[in-house]
Parts: C-alpha cells; structure tokens; sequence
C-alpha cells in the first residue's frame, strides 16, 4: 500500500490543534420549540497532538469525549472555538475545500455492528470512498483494496462477504481498512475496543500500533478504559462534564496525576495481584447534567478536597510543570488566589442580591 499523503504545507510540529472548542446542543419546548437552555457537551477544550503520535482522551460516559472527537472532524457544527489541521482552519474551509480534506481526516466507530451497511459486501465498503474520492486508476482499484485488507489482516476471499458474517473483531478490522483505505494522515478512535472482548482488544490496538509505526498516522485515541489509553497514548487528556481537567505525558500522568478528579479514576484501575491492596478513591454521587452544570469548579460537588472557592469560580487549566496542565485551586499562586477570592466575592454578592426582591414578600 501507498505510504500516507503528505502535507503540501510546511510541515509543523503538531499537526492539530485545538483551541477553546465549545459544542452545545439547544434544548427545546414549548408550541413554538423554542431554545429554552444548552446541553454543554464541550464546554472549552484545548489540547494538542504531535504528528506520528497518539493522544488518549479519557472520562466518564457522557462527559463530551465522543462529541469533542466528531467536532474535530467537522462531522457536526461547532458553537465556538477553532480546530487546526495541518495549518488550516477546519471550520473555514468551503464545502469543496473540505471534501478534498476528508481523506486526510477519519473515524473508526466504536460499535462494529452498526457502523458497516449490510447491504454492501466487505469489498465495497472499503472501497466505496476511495472511488468517490479517486484515491486510485481504476485499473488499480481492485489490487489496491486487497492490499489494504492485507495490511488489516483480512484475507482477500472476504471482498465477496457481508458484515453479518464476521464477529466482532474482524469487523473492526474492516472499519480499520475502511479509514485506512483512504490514506489519511488522521483518525479518531473512538472507544474502538470497547465492544470487544478483552483477547480482541489486545489484537486490534496492535494492529492500531502497527499501522501507526508503518504509515506514520497521528490518532485521537477515546476510551474510557485508562488501562488501554496506558498502553497506546503518548500524551493524555482527562475529561470531565465537558471540560478538560488535566493533560500531560503518558508516564508523567499515570506517575504523578494531580486532579482529584484523575487521581479516583486511576485507583479504580484494577492491579494483576491479589496481595496489593488498591487505596479506591470512591467518588459519591453521579455526573451532574451537562445541561445544568454545577457554577465554579463543575468537580465540586464529587470532590473530597472541595473548599469554599470551588463552588463559586472556575479554575484555570495551567501548566504546573512542563508539558503538564491541570485546572485546580489547589495548585493557585497567591496572586492567584487573590483574584480568585475577588471573583468569588462578587459572585456571593451577586447571589445576594438576587435574593433581595424575594425577601420583601
């Protein structure tokens, strides 16, 4: 198979970038449907990922993480912020410029059986976008696929099949062939092995890992499953209720996580010895709504080293030591603090004074 298309741009260091993307959905009632509040599915996420490398982007279900992963790919409209792929504004292109972008750009689905069209045998599902996108001569077409499928560890006779008779393992396999037919330079993964039993697992992230080394892809890798993220991820990002909390280097996060958020999900991380004894973070209550965070930190209501300044003002994301940002109050300066406690102040005084009118009833 072709090696990955390059950039006409000037290569540079990261090739995405994610700047303050914020994703909300519109609530509606009423006769009229009217917009009556916001599900903050992102609510300001920021991160970066080096070409040839693989981000894990982790957090409870429901915390933005699929959401984050198909904004980035255009796949449904922003609310704000910037996506820069290779240079270039994912959100300005035109509808043309981004079709001749889609190639670069792909997804691996998290369900296998919902995500292949029965109708179609493997052959063409795999090679139904290379033809719309003229990836190849069509005198090719035919030996290019079943080199793809090679590569996937697909055996050729399978063109002539149809989804329903693969398990679930070879047909995340035919997914992986789907996205990587296309030559892209970057694929989201989201959750790809989650609907996998454990010894699949192992065998699609390997092949994840082998087609990274041999075509240099760059991967957004989502899951919730931190024990997988361990092994795939050079950086990590954690979520939470639609923000990110905490980022840095794999080793550097799983050694040294500071959010009290990142430090319960790593004490729930099952250890092969029956003899450790795992100091369990046990986290009380559920994730709030999204269409109703919580005002200040939106982790205060959960944490077990809340403090008053938690529940009235957000916390930055800042970076603590190189390359590791986290968004905490207990990680403040004192400059810091002091405006924090200024904020805090008019925000007490604001809910102060929206109590007055209803105190003279």
């Amino acid at each position: 198979m072709e090696e990955t298309k390059k950039s006409t741009t000037t290569e540079n260091e990261y090739l995405l970038e994610v700047n303050n993307l914020v994703k909300w959905f519109p609530i509606k009632a009423g006769f009229f449907k009217r917009t009556v509040a916001h599900v903050k599915a992102v609510d300001g996420v920021s991160f970066k990922i080096k070409r040839r490398q693989t981000m894990g982007l982790v957090g409870e279900s429901g915390c933005g993480k699929s959401t984050c992963g198909r904004t980035i790919l255009r796949l449904q409209d922003k609310t704000a912020g910037s996506v820069i792929f290779d240079g270039q504004d994912i959100f300005a292109l035109s509808k043309e410029e981004l079709r001749q972008m889609r190639p670069r750009m792909q997804i691996v689905f998290q369900d296998p059986y919902s995500s292949l069209s029965p109708r179609l045998p493997i052959g063409e599902i795999i090679g139904e976008a290379v033809r719309e996108h003229g990836i190849v001569p069509a005198g090719e077409f035919d030996d290019y696929i079943s080199r793809v499928m090679d590569v996937c560890g697909l055996p050729e006779y399978y063109k002539e099949r149809y989804p329903h008779e693969f398990s679930g393992g070879q047909r995340q396999r035919i997914c992986i062939a789907r996205a990587l037919a296309l030559a892209p330079e970057f694929i989201v993964c989201d959750e790809p092995v989650s609907a996998l039993d454990v010894s699949i697992q192992a065998q699609i992230i390997n092949l994840l890992r082998d087609l990274q080394k041999e075509f240099g892809l760059t991967y957004l890798f989502i899951s919730h499953d931190l024990s997988v993220v361990e092994h795939i991820s050079d950086t990590v990002g954690v979520m939470y209720l639609g923000n990110l909390v905490e980022y840095a280097p794999t080793d550097e996060l799983f050694a040294n996580p500071k959010h009290p958020y990142t430090e319960a999900l790593f004490s729930a991380i099952p250890v092969p010895d029956p003899d450790f004894k795992m100091n369990r973070i046990i986290l009380e209550g559920s994730i709030p709504s999204p269409a109703n965070p919580p005002a200040g930190c939106k982790f205060h209501t959960r944490c077990r080293k809340c403090m008053e300044i938690c529940k009235h003002v957000a916390p930055t994301f800042k970076e603590l030591s190189p390359d590791h940002f986290c968004a905490c109050h207990l990680y403040n300066t004192a400059e810091e603090n002091a405006a924090a406690n200024s904020e805090m102040q008019k925000a007490l005084a604001a809910i102060e004074a929206a109590k007055k009118p209803s105190s003279k009833d």
